[in-house]
């Protein structure tokens, strides 16, 4: 199979070396990476570059956003401009973020668990963050669900739910629809992940309310806006999350924000998530 992996980067240089030499490691060579070097103000740049300089499969490309880190629009902006770079006949392509280490093994696991369920459209690894001596489990979702910080496609797969969708909430829009479709979502608790920066820790103050307008887009409705929001709040422990979350659907539903997916996807969607919710209570 070939890999393919963009990789989007803002201000990454404290980090990116390590992402990179992880990849270029790897017991599975990767045919292609991309990293998009996002306005960054520090030194990533250079440090892309001097990687691009030494290994033929990495590309170095720039592009000019906003300086500020808002979730969800400015990364996926950065990870398009990296697609149009790439070798177009992949089999697996991967958005993941700069400031990982990836242990060696890392895709070639992930090429075993495609090779082994035809169905499977997606898959990948855990984020483990350090806290004191210790590499622990980034425990902000199910075990089912795959971060956004690592996410691997099959290409039938990519194509089929439409690529990636720029607002937040886009690596939970990415598994449902592959779900509507007929797609397995596989994880593998082997694969751990280091990720050197806690997710949202650079997020902007614009970003606040984001998330519940991600659930309103999603269709969610306000009933499973409210309890996903209860568990995120609960997991980050911060009832302020979960006030913005919910002001977040609240301010999306009176502008009458466009929905991200159809209303067949959305009854699908909202479907899939009560069954979830009915497994785990009963």
């Amino acid at each position: 199979m070939n890999i393919c992996i963009i990789i989007p980067a803002y201000n990454e240089e404290d980090y990116i070396v390590n992402t990179l030499e992880s990849l270029v490691s790897q017991t599975y060579p990767i045919k292609e990476i991309v990293v998009v070097n996002d306005n960054s103000t520090d030194n990533t740049r250079s440090i892309i570059d001097s990687f691009s300089k030494k290994h033929s499969f990495i590309k170095s490309i720039t592009t000019k956003s906003e300086a500020i880190h808002l979730p969800g629009s400015k990364v996926i902006n950065a990870f398009y401009k990296g697609f149009k770079f790439i070798d177009k006949e992949y089999d697996l392509i991967c958005k993941i973020d700069a400031d990982l280490i990836f242990p060696s093994n890392y895709f070639e696991s992930i090429i075993a668990i495609f090779n082994d369920n035809p169905n499977c459209g997606i898959a990948g690894g855990f984020c483990y963050i350090k806290k004191e001596d210790a590499w622990i489990l980034e425990n902000l979702t199910n075990k089912d669900h795959i971060r956004g910080a690592l996410k691997a496609y099959r290409s039938e797969c990519f194509n089929q739910i439409g690529g990636l969708k720029n607002t937040m909430g886009w690596d939970t829009i990415d598994e449902l629809l592959a779900q509507y479709h007929g797609w397995e979502i596989k994880t593998d608790d082997n694969l751990h992940v280091k990720h050197l920066k806690p997710t949202g820790a650079n997020y902007s103050k614009e970003a606040k309310h984001k998330q519940g307008e991600a659930f309103y887009k999603m269709r969610y409705g306000l009933l499973l806006s409210f309890i996903a929001s209860t568990k995120l709040a609960f997991n980050k422990r911060s009832f302020s999350f979960f006030l913005n979350t919910i002001f977040g659907f609240l301010k999306a539903y009176n502008k009458d924000l466009a929905f991200i997916v159809s209303k067949k996807e959305g009854v699908f969607i909202r479907n899939l998530r009560w069954k979830g919710i009915k497994k785990k209570l009963f």
